[in-house]
């Protein structure tokens, strides 16, 4: 039998937090993928089994689950939403092992309260999609939710046309967002406010002490994460405040892709007509998220309002300067500079200045740089007389040895979640063929480490092969 260790401590909050809901059977289902790793990691011992499939389906609860569908808010856009919720997610529970306490949600398990006439299912694209982008995350070492397991439901979704249908397991330190505090605030539940804050002190943030000390706490999370994703290329391409968590992880990959070739415009999400989660935007849009959460968090600051915003407001602004020590860090690392070179910050955004000017590809140009030095970079780029850029070069090489170059493997992927090899792993799967969908995982799992059994990975696309458009996939 299927033991999860669970202790449901959300559940245990007042209702007006959630909705007690029933995941809806799926007719058929059938195990696509499991996370044997994880699993490990969750103290859930056994291998794959019928019983586990028909828990990851949602056709059986383990012992101890509690089904929820969290309530929360949020700003989609710019636009608040003052209910939203877990319209096609069920939180089973809390697992709690030695390295902490950890979510299990079935995302796709159907209709709770919050689906606004939604059917509450996923369909198989999407999930897999998250299960990718997801594991290749956390493989590049930057906080995000994981994949536990997919599984096909056995029955077709209607979106534009009929699709088959799948359940993702999702697992997380929590699904505590930005506008599950907003949802509180919005309705003047200060006692609700309260609740949820001390949980969130205990769960996440133990050595604060009040919601001034959590703010901090968040609006460093999200510099330190959001300049993580820039370093790889990363475009979240919904970043709503109900898609920023408490616990600065990286949630909901609908829309989310890594860039090719690099262009601080870039945008992917077919959503965002105006480009408000652009790549190089992301950390003005994280900030004015953070400044929503201090919004929220206002009637918790004591009864001087004035004193509080003004407090509030400083630890806001901050957020730049801690962004900027964060993302020139990471230059720094890529370029073997070291995290603390003082002109890490200026040579990593000349370089990608000209990479930007050279239409060169993102992760390949760095990594080119890392295994070859300039020639190798100026093969990536494509030879041509290029002053600026060699002059920029010979500083580099002036300013890195070949023991600092070395370390640049640890902090330059050679593969990335390519858009095209994703979409390839999709239209495989439709036809039942999975193995693209293993292969691809396989490849990323392992991102820094060469391996000539992966070779194509780290390749970009052909022409043609460039996706320009990703979608949400709800």
């Amino acid at each position: 039998m299927t033991q999860f260790n669970f202790d449901n401590s959300y559940a245990r909050l007042p209702d007006r937090f959630f909705a007690r809901v029933t995941p809806q059977p799926a007719p058929a289902p059938r195990l696509l993928a499991f996370n044997a790793a994880l699993a490990a990691e969750l103290g859930i011992s056994e291998g794959p089994s019928e019983e586990m499939t028909d828990i990851f389906a949602g056709n059986h609860l383990p012992i101890g689950a509690e089904p929820i569908a969290q309530a929360y808010a949020g700003h989609q856009f710019g636009g608040f939403v003052p209910q939203l919720g877990d319209g096609r997610a069920i939180l089973l529970g809390e697992v709690v092992t030695d390295r902490g306490r950890f979510d299990i949600q079935l995302k796709g398990a159907g209709r709770t309260p919050f689906s606004r006439g939604g059917d509450g299912r996923a369909w198989l694209g999407p999930v897999l999609r998250e299960y990718v982008l997801s594991e290749a995350m956390t493989a590049l070492g930057i906080p995000s939710t994981r994949a536990l397991a997919a599984v096909a439901t056995g029955e077709d979704i209607l979106r534009e046309d009929l699709r088959p249908g799948a359940v993702l397991t999702r697992v997380a330190q929590s699904h505590i967002r930005v506008g599950t505090f907003q949802y509180f605030a919005a309705r003047d539940d200060q006692e609700a406010l309260r609740i949820l804050l001390d949980h969130v002190i205990a769960r996440h943030y133990p050595q604060a002490q009040n919601a001034e000390d959590v703010l901090i706490a968040m609006r460093d999370a999200q510099a330190r994460l959001v300049a993580q994703w820039m370093g790889v290329g990363f475009i979240h391409g919904v970043m709503n405040t109900d898609n920023m968590t408490i616990s600065g992880e990286t949630i909901d990959y609908g829309p989310a892709a890594f860039m090719d070739r690099y262009d601080p415009e870039q945008v992917f999400s077919a959503i965002d007509q105006y480009g408000r989660y652009a790549y190089a935007n992301q950390p003005n849009i994280a900030v004015w998220n953070i400044a929503q959460f201090a919004t929220a968090l206002l009637p918790l600051a004591g009864a001087d309002r004035e004193a509080a915003i003004t407090r509030f407001t400083q630890i806001v602004q901050g957020f730049a300067d801690r962004f900027d020590a964060e993302w020139h860090a990471i230059l720094g690392r890529k370029l073997g500079l070291g995290a603390d070179h003082p002109a890490a910050g200026e040579m990593g955004l000349a370089f990608l200045y000209h990479l930007a000017r050279r239409g060169g590809d993102f992760t390949r140009a760095f990594r080119a740089l890392c295994d070859g030095g300039t020639a190798a970079l100026d093969a990536e780029l494509g030879t041509r007389d290029d002053t600026a850029l060699r002059e920029w070069g010979a500083r580099w090489a002036a300013e890195t040895t070949p023991d600092t170059r070395a370390q640049m493997q640890e902090a330059n992927p050679l593969r990335i979640p390519r858009n095209h090899q994703v979409e390839a792993m999709i239209t495989a799967a439709l036809t039942g063929d999975l193995s693209k969908f293993e292969r691809l995982n396989a490849a990323l799992a392992a991102p820094f480490a060469p391996d000539p059994a992966f070779a194509e990975y780290g390749a970009a696309p052909l022409a043609g092969e460039e996706v320009t458009r990703t979608f949400c996939g709800t």
